[in-house]
């Protein structure tokens, strides 16, 4: 599997409702492979790619576009910027971040009051959004707005850092579902499906719920990232799932009941792909299933998912043994459903 095309997916900035730069590289990278190309009024992307044989049901497999971040609200007269989050980022894992800000990926810090200036009890709590700003190196508002204007987006600026069997990156939440998906439609099928790139996720899952609406399938594999906790103080039976041990099966979350019989068939692909795959052990987050499952007259839906360590952070960390794993999880469980 291509990891370079990997750094390219994480190393675009795309949160949110500005995914224009990320999707026309999945544009690029599909064009040529696929059968039916359509970009939404909402700038979902919609692929159908004919496969070997017509399939006997309609499944439209999933990713998200858009990664979490921020976004401008005001420019103080010294020439600092404030801002909010957009999606669900953990303001701890915020000061001193460095961030790319606008069109022109503008390089600044997330920054906050000095340590040294607080007094016992504030160095004892963690900062507020409100309370922090972003430093561009502008010496006044009217200098911060040759380059930024309110409502520009802003991202984690990070590197993408990948050795034997790991790789470290920004938005792997989830350009690791892209990458999956564009690899599969670059394949041959052995069935006729549908994919599916949608904006919007980490605010509400908003553009799947246009997509799957439009595709009116009658299956879906939604294929994301999701939380590793197998880290230092975690007791073991909360640590949701684990690196290396392979593509993630959920059975409930927060917005889900997946559909049992596609579970058991993502679970059972293991004995015929020989790779691993385990279940995620707890009822937490969500994902595009949320709202795929409840279109139209209902769709039968699994959600299966690379294991992710820091979620939501500059720097999210995944094996990769286990985006191989998901990747032929995904194609398995896809031909599985289909054939049936």
């Amino acid at each position: 599997m291509d990891t370079e095309l990997l750094r390219l997916l994480c190393t675009t900035n795309g949160i949110s409702g500005d995914e224009n730069k990320i999707r026309d590289i999945i544009l690029k990278e599909i064009t040529p492979y696929a059968t039916d190309i359509k970009v939404d009024n909402i700038g979902n992307i919609i692929v159908f790619k004919k496969g070997a044989e017509k399939a006997n049901k309609k499944l439209m497999i999933s990713a998200h576009m858009d990664e979490v971040g921020f976004i401008i609200t005001d420019i103080t007269n010294e020439g600092y910027l404030k801002f909010t989050t957009v999606g669900g980022i953990d303001k701890r894992v915020v000061c001193g971040k460095a961030v790319s800000v606008g069109e022109n990926n503008i390089n600044g810090v997330i920054g906050v009051k000095p340590v040294h200036l607080l007094d016992s009890k504030a160095r004892n709590t963690s900062v507020d959004i409100d309370d922090m700003y972003i430093d561009i190196g502008a010496y006044s508002k009217e200098n911060a707005e040759e380059y930024v204007s309110c409502g520009d987006s802003v991202s984690f600026a990070a590197p993408f850092i990948a050795d034997e069997n790991r790789v470290m990156a920004k938005a792997i939440d989830d350009r690791a579902g892209c990458f999956i998906l564009i690899n599969m439609i670059k394949s041959e099928l052995p069935y006729d499906m549908y994919f599916t790139f949608v904006v919007q996720e980490e605010v509400g899952l908003r553009g799947a719920g246009c997509a799957a609406y439009t595709v009116n399938p009658d299956s879906a594999i939604i294929v994301e990232a999701t939380t590793a906790s197998d880290i230092p103080n975690i007791d073991v039976t909360k640590q949701v799932c684990e690196l290396g041990e392979g593509a993630v099966i959920s059975f409930m979350d927060k917005n889900t009941i997946y559909d049992k019989k596609y579970c058991n068939i993502a679970l059972n692909t293991s004995k015929k792909t020989g790779v691993k795959v385990q279940l995620k052990k707890a009822v937490a987050g969500g994902n595009d299933a949320g709202i795929i499952h409840r279109s139209r007259g209902g769709i039968k839906t699994v959600a299966i998912s690379v294991p992710c360590r820091y979620l939501h952070s500059a720097f999210t960390v995944i094996n990769t043994d286990d985006l191989k794993a998901t990747y032929e999880t995904v194609k398995a469980t896809a031909e599985e459903i289909l054939k049936n």
